[in-house]
């Protein structure tokens, strides 16, 4: 299945019955794919809510001969309906749910082999920056880091022998892009593997494989379940030979997601839309009334005009997202000051559910880089992220001017002390 727009898709599922070939094609919108895509009535039953298959095995029907399951790491009904929904919200054949997000990641460098080289956009991921160089650079692949919004030095850090270039974007936590078709063109011409972790923008908002990629990864955990109850991962492609290598990998590691984790986030995708929607009016909310505060230095998020990609995002973009970087003057004593004093921002790390939670990169998800090497990124103590939920946007402005207040007053202190010790 492939798909060019957003709302104008073919509908995709396994084990269901097929209009004859003269019968009109039916086309199907992002809402619908949610709610039927690969989750027919259970032909069992008849239950109109895809069933949790708790089980670890299936019983054959003779030597050589089962139902289309044989064991639930290799397959479970209700992960092959998530996986089914996930590769048809994306436009894609193929989809792989994973235990985690890293998990994820780890089989889609699994494909790879000893001496191999992936090209990296530099602020990644924090647990990705740690696997690459921590765990998969011991089995000698290399690894670079570019500034990814600059395709030319995509190019530029090509070798003989790359075989991945591993993008995000919009990256985490600084919100750049990366200029997806210019980059799709560089990894077809000189025949790299694309991947992009796609997990900010969601399928709602983006869709890499129209721009060239090759594989798709998301952190279910995020907004697709949407509800910070579940750990999970996907890869979606819609390469044949990728999904028998990828399939291969994850069955072999075994790291896949239990059925009631499966049920979950197959429900939260039901309300995806909807969902994106209010996370997107609350940001942008939130992005412009800190972009007006005086105790904040900068902001990041690609819906606003002062984004330097402003452009890039609205051409392959759909919308915005929920997530807002904003730098707060004062440093670490006043970052620290904002995230200890919101009451609906809980501090926590991850992101994208309905909650709103608000995290400190640099201590936090990013405390696996070396400060030498996230700083000059752009991920300083003064940074701070903000997943922001499906709560009332006035509320959400008004936890933060409090929090900001109590920030004033510990850079007024701060700064009154150092005067005084000078003088002294």
């Amino acid at each position: 299945m492939t798909t060019s727009k957003q709302d104008s898709t073919q509908p995709s599922s396994q084990g269901q019955s097929r209009p004859s070939a003269d019968a009109p094609r039916r086309t199907f919108g992002f809402n619908t794919l949610a709610i039927h895509s690969g989750q027919e009535a259970d032909p069992t039953t008849g239950a109109l809510i895809t069933p949790i298959y708790q089980t670890s095995t299936f019983v054959l029907d003779e030597l050589g001969k089962n139902k289309g399951y044989q064991y639930a790491r290799t397959h479970n009904p209700t992960r092959t309906a998530l996986e089914v929904c996930l590769a048809s919200l994306e436009g894609a054949k193929y989809g792989i749910a994973c235990a985690s997000g890293l998990a994820a990641v780890s089989i889609v460098l699994d494909i790879l082999s000893a001496g191999d080289h992936v090209i990296v956009g530099e602020d990644v991921y924090g647990g990705v920056y740690r696997l690459f160089e921590k765990v998969k650079r011991k089995f000698n692949i290399e690894f670079s880091y570019v500034n990814a919004a600059k395709p030319e030095e995509i190019e530029a850090a090509i070798k003989p022998n790359t075989k991945l270039v591993w993008l995000e974007t919009p990256t985490n936590p600084l919100l750049k892009l990366a200029d997806l078709a210019a980059v799709g063109k560089i990894t077809k011409k000189h025949k790299l593997l694309f991947a992009v972790d796609n997990t900010f923008a969601t399928p709602y908002f983006q869709k890499p494989l129209q721009f060239g990629a090759d594989i798709i990864v998301h952190s279910t955990t995020k907004y697709l379940c949407g509800h910070s109850d579940v750990i999970g991962g996907a890869i979606i492609t819609d390469n044949d030979e990728l999904y028998d290598q990828l399939k291969f990998y994850q069955n072999a590691g075994g790291a896949v997601p239990g059925p009631f984790d499966s049920f979950l986030i197959l429900r939260g995708l039901k309300t995806l839309a909807l969902r994106l929607k209010e996370h997107e009016r609350n940001a942008f909310a939130v992005a412009r009334y800190l972009s007006e505060h005086d105790l904040v230095e900068s902001v990041y998020y690609p819906g606003l005009p002062s984004h330097p990609q402003f452009d890039l995002a609205k051409t392959q973009m759909t919308g915005f997202g929920g997530i807002v970087g904003f730098v707060v003057k004062g440093g670490l004593e006043a970052a620290k000051s904002v995230v200890n004093s919101t009451e609906l921002f809980q501090l926590g790390e991850s992101l994208g559910g309905v909650k709103s939670l608000i995290c400190h990169p640099a201590t936090m998800t990013h405390a696996p880089i070396p400060k030498e090497v996230r700083e000059p990124l752009g991920i300083v103590d003064g940074l701070i992220r903000l997943s922001v939920g499906i709560e009332d946007a006035p509320d959400l402005l008004q936890d933060l001017e409090i929090a900001l207040q109590e920030a004033a007053r510990v850079v007024l202190v701060s700064s009154a002390s150092n005067k005084g010790a000078k003088h002294e």
